[in-house]
């Protein structure tokens, strides 16, 4: 509701302005017409003050004795409404009279005469105001001691200037109504679309975003997004904002799912072997001749190792999620992935296990030696745990293109499809039940999040590729510096059989 009284506020002061601001140019082009017309009529009527001037004064030459005769007014052709008179040399009027229609001159009365006296003779117009006969535009003129008073009426052109002050009136305010007709729906028109887009903010606002399950958040319709118009691009900003909102919220929830399924499995994991030496540990406490001591604690101790090595496998994930540093020195991958083909070859001698070296380079990278050598033999464990005895391994270290890229490979039966796209998330497994098929050499499901994790620290990237009778994990690794040709003696490719 807010949103759209603004709305409704930003179409009102449109409104305003565009009416103030067309009411001042009319105004403007009013007072300027207005000016121009006045200007242009004055002038005219001027020039025929001077003609008329010139006339009467032409006539009195004729009687130059007479200085008070104004019997050129007798003459045909003078307009009704004119007057005229002689001065005497200070100015005064000697005698006026003003021209009738059809009818002779008429004598000014003295009131009349009285406000023409003291014009000055040197042929400029004045505008006076005589009693009884309205405004009128006068000039004197004086030639070898002959002196004339001529005027017009101002009231035809008067007239014309209050038609002209009318019709402006008229015309700016009917343009004005007619104009602002036209803006309010011109306006109304192009803010709809900004009212959708209020209104789609507003619906958006309601929706709990802070709780339940968020999903279909309203968009603005596409007509209401061109990005060629103003409220199309709020329009098409405000989706992408929605679409944000919607993406972070479904992140968010993501992120909790495996948060709850995290502590879920974090909790069973270490539920298990807890519960496990509870129960040795009271079955010792009672002295049951059921159980060996030896035996009892022996599996004490398998629990307790293996609920070690989960807490430290947990800590050590929440160490790289925080981006603590890991040591860094320069790590021989040949070297340690040949250690770690050794380690896995001692604890699954039933497998083929292979090592093969591609190097044009110096396979040295900058980081954890420790940390590393845990991630190759994670890969190599998982390949043990989750392929039969037979299956051939091997794992291949590459360099070249200031990259290091090792490769475990297996032609055992694949990961499951389903399993792909999570299986570098933390407790993931191929088994979900749960169950302990092989005893503990199921695994905790933390091994490939250890690896993803460490590698990303390395500034490195993993992928995995896996189908029925070959699965690859592919590490790539950064160099930690040019070390080209480095390693001269060593054949490239090289295939080594342990």
């Amino acid at each position: 509701m807010t949103a759209r009284r603004r709305l409704r506020s930003l179409r009102t002061r449109l409104l305003v302005f565009i009416g103030v601001t067309l009411a001042a140019v009319c105004v403007v082009m009013a007072l300027t017409t207005v000016f121009v017309q006045r200007s242009y009529l004055l002038g005219n009527l001027d020039d025929r003050v001077h003609n008329a001037a010139q006339r009467s004064l032409g006539g009195a030459r004729l009687h130059p004795d007479q200085g008070s005769s104004l019997a050129f007014l007798m003459e045909s052709g003078h307009p009704s409404g004119m007057l005229a008179a002689r001065l005497d040399e200070d100015g005064g009027v000697l005698t006026a009279e003003v021209v009738s229609q059809d009818a002779p001159p008429t004598a000014l009365t003295d009131a009349q005469r009285a406000a023409l006296e003291g014009t000055a003779m040197n042929g400029s117009t004045h505008t006076v105001t005589v009693p009884g006969l309205g405004t009128y535009r006068i000039t004197a003129v004086d030639s070898d001691g002959v002196r004339v008073l001529a005027g017009l009426p101002m009231d035809d052109v008067q007239r014309l200037i209050n038609g002209l002050v009318v019709v402006e009136v008229v015309v700016a305010a009917t343009g004005l109504a007619v104009a602002g007709c036209v803006c309010a729906v011109v306006i109304r028109r192009q803010l709809r679309p900004l009212g959708r887009v209020a209104a789609t903010a507003v619906e958006v606002s309601r929706a709990p975003l802070d709780r339940g399950e968020v999903t279909a958040l309203t968009r603005v319709p596409a007509d209401d997004t061109d990005p060629g118009s103003e409220a199309g691009q709020v329009g098409a900003a405000l989706n992408r904002m929605i679409d944000h909102v919607e993406s972070s919220l479904s992140e968010r929830r993501r992120t909790e799912e495996r948060m709850r399924r995290f502590l879920s499995d974090a909790s069973h994991e270490l539920r298990t072997p807890l519960a496990s030496i509870a129960g040795y540990a009271e079955l010792m406490n009672r002295g049951t001749d059921r159980i060996e001591p030896v035996l009892a604690w022996r599996r004490v101790s398998a629990e307790s190792a293996r609920m070690t090595g989960l807490v430290e496998d947990l800590l050590l994930l929440a160490r790289l999620d925080e981006g603590r540093p890991l040591r860094s020195a320069e790590v021989d991958m040949a070297a340690l992935v040949a250690e770690a083909v050794w380690d896995a070859r001692a604890a699954g001698g039933g497998h083929d296990w292979h090592l093969e070296l591609c190097l044009d380079a110096a396979p040295l990278v900058a980081g954890d030696e420790a940390r590393l050598h845990q991630v190759v033999a994670n890969l190599l464990a998982n390949a043990r745990v989750h392929t039969p005895v037979g299956t051939r391994v091997v794992a291949i270290v590459e360099a070249r293109d200031d990259l290091c890229v090792v490769r475990i490979r297996d032609d055992g039966p694949g990961i499951p499809p389903a399993l792909l796209p999570t299986v570098f998330e933390r407790f993931t497994r191929a088994d979900v039940s749960r169950t302990r098929a092989g005893g503990l050499e199921g695994g905790s499901g933390l091994g490939l999040a250890i690896v993803a994790a460490i590698t990303a620290a390395h500034g490195g990237g993993i992928e995995v590729r896996s189908e029925p009778g070959r699965t690859e994990f592919r590490i790539e690794l950064p160099l930690a510096g040019d070390t080209v040709g480095a390693l001269s003696h060593v054949n490239s490719p090289r295939t080594v059989s342990t």
